[in-house]
């Protein structure tokens, strides 16, 4: 069957273009005749970083009608500045012509943020009481799982703070299984090793960040003392941020030193971040306080950031980073390290070498807690 075609009527192409650039002309024209006195000075400001020449700006002025008042204050602004003595000239055209107009009103102050209250006390022995069930619960509601650690140890032999280098880098395989944690080295400087455990590792290390911690903070016995501290906002969530402390007498909290194989309890305070929603906990500060003057670790700080990440298409809250701090006789140590590659445990789990050489995790910072 023939097909028709429809075309529109021919037209003449030089028709066309001479309508469109006399609209063109027309619109910059008209764009050209009415301007507030900050658009003027705002396009002088351009004009003069581009060093446009100074009779072609004068005549572009020239063309304006002001739509409030040109203050003389701002030309001689424009004119310190670098702005010619044409286009000055023209400037102080515009200002004449617009005497009798209203300066522009300046522009409405910013709101000031809002600060968030406190809750109120009652409400806040609910929060804790929440933040304190999923705590002690956590380590239950965790699967049996693999992940990568990934660990830079940094040293400061000045003891300053501010001449860090970096001592090593060591990829870890952490499986957690039956709530239990189990470390196996895979590397240490981008090299291979086998057959050695993580207390062989030597320098400050740490463990616990899958449950113990959290456990050890808010276990009954502990008898942790909790009060309103802030809020906050993490990744785009608001936390509440509660303070706490646990004199000597009632911590667990042990620290190990190598060298003279002693090993002490100290007490220690920090901070608990805990979702406003999901009342988790997902982040925790803790600084040692109480060791003994003659202890050779001084100064010993725990940062630990957890995340929600996925494991077998469930979501689970999972530590994500930690920074340790800690001073001995002779240095700054700092370790940073970051959990990666989270996966089920089981029998076809394959050992997995994280891509990145250990290098050290990026930082999530804290933001401030307004509406």
């Amino acid at each position: 069957m023939p097909q028709m075609q429809h075309s529109a009527p021919p037209r003449s192409p030089g028709l066309f273009l001479g309508v469109a650039l006399y609209l063109a002309v027309a619109l910059i024209s008209y764009a050209q005749t009415a301007m507030s006195a900050a658009q003027v000075a705002g396009f002088v400001k351009s004009a003069i970083q581009q060093k446009n020449d100074d009779r072609k700006i004068a005549e572009y002025l020239h063309k304006i009608t002001l739509s409030d008042k040109l203050e003389a204050r701002t030309v001689e602004e424009l004119q310190g500045m670098g702005a010619g003595p044409k286009t000055v000239a023209a400037l102080r055209e515009l200002m004449q012509a617009s005497s009798s107009l209203s300066a522009a009103a300046p522009p409405p102050p910013k709101a000031p943020p809002v600060v968030l209250t406190p809750p109120e006390p009652e409400e806040q022995k609910k929060i804790l009481a929440e933040i304190t069930e999923n705590a002690l619960n956590y380590s239950e509601g965790l699967p049996n799982y693999i992940c990568t650690q990934v660990t830079q140890r940094n040293v400061d032999t000045s003891g300053t703070g501010n001449h860090w280098t970096v001592a090593d880098k060591i990829q870890e395989q952490l499986t957690y299984f039956e709530h239990k944690e189990i470390y196996k080295v895979q590397m240490v400087n981008s090299k291979m090793v086998t057959n050695m455990s993580h207390e062989q590792l030597g320098g400050a290390r740490s463990s616990g960040e899958f449950g113990t911690t959290l456990a050890e903070i808010f276990d009954s016995q502990t008898q942790a003392e909790f009060h309103w501290e802030r809020w906050a906002t993490l990744d785009a969530h608001r936390m509440y941020v509660f303070a706490y402390h646990v004199p000597q007498e009632r911590s667990r909290y042990t620290i190990f030193h190598d060298p003279s194989q002693r090993k002490i309890t100290a007490g220690y305070h920090g901070l608990i971040y805990a979702d406003r929603d999901s009342k988790m906990v997902m982040r925790v500060t803790l600084e040692c306080e109480e060791i003994p003057a003659d202890f050779p670790i001084k100064d010993v700080k725990i940062d630990l950031w957890y995340q929600v990440t996925k494991i077998a298409d469930q979501e689970f809250v999972l530590p994500h980073r930690y920074e340790l701090t800690s001073r001995d006789e002779h240095a700054l140590v700092r370790n940073e390290a970051e959990f990666r590659l989270y996966r089920k445990f089981g029998a076809d789990a394959t050992i997995t070498f994280d891509s990145s050489d250990g290098d050290a995790p990026k930082k999530t910072n804290e933001e401030p807690a307004v509406k």
